[in-house]
C-alpha cells in the first residue's frame, strides 16, 4: 500500500463518518421538531390575547415583539440548518465516492490472480462490501427523507396554525347580510342601465380619461405610495361617525386595498371556495355589481395553504379605466369590464409559497404586470389587458417574494422595478428585458420598493435599508440597518424616507445619505404601508388607528383617528377623500 492510497482511504473514512453524523443529526432534528415547536405560535397568540385585554402593559407588549422576532428567526434558522445539512451530506457522499473510486483503481493495479488463490475470501469480501454499501445508501435515503419531512413540518407549523382562524373569519363574513351587499343580478343590471342613461354623450361615457383623482393600483399610480391630493382629512372617528361619509360591509374577507377610477371603486374578496370582485359607487357607497371569478381555464382544484395574515385575497386589484384586473391566492387572474362583465380569466399555476400569494398587480399602458416570484419558477410577466395573453415572460433567478412591482419614469425612460432576494432589478416594460440589477437584499421579501428623486429604496427584516441611485449605471449610494421592516413598504420624498416596522416603530431618514432624523414608537403593530398625501404621512396600525403627521424632519402629529375595527390595508386617496378597508367594512372618510 502506497502513501497516496492511505491518504485516499483516510479521506473516504472521514467523509463517510461525517456523512453518517449528518444523517443522524437530520433524523434527530426531525424528531425534535415533531416533539417541540420551534415557532411556538400558540404562546404568542395567548400573549396577544392578554395584550388585547390590557393594551397599556408595556412589558407584555415588548415580550410579544421579542417572541415574534425569535419565532421568525427560529423558523428561518431551522430551515437554513436543514438545507445546509442536506447539502453537506451530499457533498460528503460525493467526496467519499471519489476517494473510494481512487482506492479501487489503485487496488486493481496491485491484485494479481487473487481469485485463483483465495476465491472464497474474495467472494465473501465482495458480499460484505455490497451490504455495507446498501446499508449506507439506506441510511442516507432515510436521512434525506427526514430532512424533507422536517422542512415541510416547519412550513406547516408556520402556516397551519393560522388556517383555522382564516376559515373562521370567512364563515363569519359570509353570514353578514345587509341591504347594501345583497344586490341581485337583475338589480345590478338595472342600476348599471340607469347610470348609463345619465351619460347623454356616449363619446364622453366611453372615453377613458386619466385623472389625478384616479387611484388605479396598490399605493397609487406607479405603486410607490404618493397620492397627488389636496385637503385630505386629518380627523375622523369610525365609532362616532365623525367625518365618515359612508360605511359598508364587505361580503368576503380580503386584505387588499381599494383602487378607484372615475366614480367607481374596486376591491376583492375570497375564501376557500369563492373569489369575487366588487364595484362600489365611490360617492354613495352603494354596490354597483359583484362578479364571481369561476370556471377559470386550467385552474387547479387544490386549495392553497395560506396564513391568516395573508388570506385568499391579499393582492390589490388594478384598473386602467376600461377594466379591473384581479388576482387571487390560487393563481386565478381575471379582467372584468366597468359594468361587471367578465372579459377573460386564466390560471397562472399554483403559487408555491408558504404564506400565500400577495403580490399586487401593476398597470403599464395596455399591459397587466404580474410579479410571480414563486418557489418553482420565479418570473415577471406582462399580460395583454384586452385578451389576457402573455405578451412577455422573464424568468428570474431569485427566491420567493411577496413584494409588488413599481413603475417609474426617470425622465429618460420608464422602468418596472421589482425586489426579491438577492436583487433589486429593473426591466423594460415593452419586452421584459432586464435593464440592471443590484445585489442588496436578503431574506423572504415582503415590503415593496419606494421611489423618489431618481432613487429607489429597498428594505427587508434581517437585511438592510438600501438606497439605489438610478442613471446610466445605477449604484447603491447608502445603507442603514438600524430599523428594518418585514411587512410595510417604505415611502419617500426627495428629502425623507419614512419606514414603519411591523412591531410599531416609525422612523424618518434623510433620503440623501441615510441619516436618521427621528423615531417614534407606537403602541400597536403596523402591517399597512404608509402613504403620503398633501404633505402628510398616513400610517394605519393593526387596530385601525391612523397616525397622521407632517412630512418633516421632526415628528409633528396632526391627528390620531380611530376606525373602530382592525385593519392591515393601505388606504386609497381620491377627490380629497380617504377610502380605508377594515377587517369587515369599507369606509369613506372626508370632510
Amino acid at each position: 500500500m502506497n502513501i497516496n492510497e492511505r491518504l485516499w482511504q483516510r479521506i473516504a473514512l472521514v467523509a463517510g463518518v461525517f456523512a453518517f453524523v449528518i444523517c443522524i443529526l437530520l433524523i434527530v432534528t426531525y424528531l425534535q421538531i415533531k416533539k417541540a415547536d420551534p415557532i411556538n405560535m400558540k404562546v404568542i397568540s395567548t400573549l396577544v390575547e392578554r395584550l388585547n385585554q390590557n393594551p397599556s402593559d408595556i412589558e407584555l407588549r415588548n415580550e410579544v415583539r421579542t417572541l415574534d422576532l425569535l419565532s421568525r428567526k427560529a423558523y428561518f434558522t431551522n430551515q437554513w440548518q436543514i438545507r445546509t445539512g442536506g447539502y453537506m451530506l451530499l457533498i460528503s457522499i460525493a467526496i467519499m465516492v471519489i476517494a473510494l473510486q481512487v482506492v479501487s483503481l489503485n487496488k486493481k493495479k496491485e491484485i494479481i490472480l487473487l481469485t485463483n488463490n483465495n476465491g472464497s475470501s474474495d467472494l465473501y469480501q465482495k458480499t460484505t462490501q455490497k451490504w455495507v454499501i446498501i446499508s449506507g445508501l439506506a441510511i442516507i435515503a432515510v436521512a434525506l427523507f427526514f430532512a424533507f419531512l422536517s422542512h415541510n413540518e416547519l412550513k406547516n407549523k408556520f402556516s397551519d396554525a393560522s388556517i383555522v382562524k382564516t376559515e373562521k373569519l370567512d364563515n363569519e363574513l359570509n353570514n353578514i347580510v345587509t341591504d347594501t351587499t345583497s344586490i341581485t343580478n337583475s338589480q345590478s343590471d338595472t342600476l348599471v342601465s340607469k347610470i348609463d342613461k345619465l351619460n347623454t354623450d356616449s363619446a364622453i361615457a366611453t372615453k377613458v380619461v386619466e385623472s389625478t383623482d384616479n387611484f388605479p393600483t396598490f399605493r397609487g399610480k406607479g405603486g410607490y405610495g404618493i397620492a397627488n391630493q389636496r385637503n385630505t382629512p386629518t380627523k375622523w372617528n369610525g365609532k362616532t361617525g365623525d367625518n365618515i361619509l359612508w360605511k359598508i360591509a364587505v361580503p368576503l374577507a380580503g386584505f387588499n386595498s381599494p383602487v378607484t377610477w372615475g366614480d367607481k371603486l374596486f376591491i376583492t374578496g375570497a375564501n376557500t371556495s369563492k373569489r369575487e370582485v366588487y364595484c362600489i359607487d365611490k360617492n354613495s357607497g352603494k354596490y354597483l355589481w359583484t362578479t364571481v371569478v369561476e370556471k377559470v381555464t386550467e385552474a387547479s382544484a387544490k386549495i392553497p395553504k395560506v396564513i391568516a395574515e395573508t388570506g385568499f385575497a391579499a393582492p390589490t386589484a388594478a384598473t386602467n379605466g376600461k377594466a379591473v384586473f384581479a388576482i387571487f391566492a390560487n393563481g386565478d387572474i381575471a379582467a372584468i369590464d366597468m359594468n361587471g362583465k367578465l372579459l377573460w380569466s386564466k390560471n397562472l399555476g399554483d403559487p408555491q409559497n408558504h404564506y400565500g400569494y400577495s403580490s399586487s398587480l401593476m398597470i403599464y399602458n395596455d399591459l397587466v404586470i404580474v410579479q410571480y416570484d414563486q418557489r418553482n419558477a420565479p418570473k415577471l410577466l406582462a399580460l395583454s389587458a384586452s385578451t389576457g395573453n402573455v405578451v412577455w415572460s422573464t424568468s428570474r433567478k431569485v427566491k420567493i417574494s411577496w413584494a409588488s412591482p413599481i413603475v417609474v419614469n426617470t425622465g429618460k425612460r420608464t422602468e418596472i422595478i421589482v425586489v426579491a432576494e438577492p436583487y433589486v432589478a429593473s426591466y423594460n416594460p415593452a419586452n421584459g428585458e432586464e435593464l440592471w440589477k443590484i445585489d442588496c437584499i436578503s431574506g423572504e421579501v415582503g415590503p415593496s420598493l419606494a421611489y423618489a428623486n431618481e432613487t429607489v429604496f429597498s428594505v427587508n427584516d434581517y437585511s438592510k435599508l438600501a438606497a439605489i441611485k438610478l442613471g446610466e449605471t445605477p449604484q447603491q449610494v447608502w445603507e442603514n440597518n438600524e430599523y428594518l421592516s418585514d411587512v410595510p413598504s417604505p415611502v419617500a420624498t426627495d428629502k425623507f424616507v419614512f419606514l414603519a416596522t411591523s412591531y410599531g416603530t416609525v422612523v424618518c431618514y434623510d433620503s440623501q445619505n441615510g441619516e436618521k432624523f427621528w423615531e417614534k414608537e407606537f403602541s400597536n403593530g403596523i402591517y399597512a404601508s404608509p402613504m403620503i398625501a398633501d404633505g402628510k404621512v398616513y400610517i394605519i396600525d393593526r387596530t385601525g388607528l391612523t397616525h397622521v403627521f407632517k412630512v418633516d424632519k421632526e415628528y409633528i402629529s396632526l391627528g390620531e383617528n380611530v376606525l373602530g375595527e382592525n385593519s392591515v390595508c393601505t388606504p386609497a386617496f381620491s377627490n380629497g377623500r380617504i377610502y380605508l378597508r377594515g377587517d369587515k367594512n369599507l369606509y369613506c372618510i372626508g370632510k
